[in-house]
């Protein structure tokens, strides 16, 4: 992917993780570690929030790749030639 559509992909998916984070009332980054170091199992059992903690669990990782990749292309690349300038109309 090129670095535009890393950041286009990544405010898309920020969008949505938005949506989790209003409703449940955390960041995406503490719920992820919540997760995955188990304080959020007792959840398990109710399944519309297993339900969206597998929809959010996803979503944070596919943005976690994404930052890496643009993170990861960013410093190979020189800012000046990855800045897309539109002309203005």
């Amino acid at each position: 992917m090129e670095i535009y559509e890393l950041i286009i992909e990544m405010k898309l998916l920020e969008r949505r993780l938005t949506l989790y984070e209003e409703k449940y009332g955390i960041l995406s980054e503490d719920f992820y570690a919540a997760l995955m170091s188990g304080q959020l199992a007792r959840y398990d059992e109710y399944d519309e929030t297993r339900a969206d903690f597998s929809r959010w669990k996803g979503i944070y990782e596919t943005w976690l790749r994404r930052k890496a990749a643009y993170t990861a292309q960013m410093q190979q690349c020189d800012l000046a030639e990855a800045l897309r300038v539109q002309p203005a109309y």
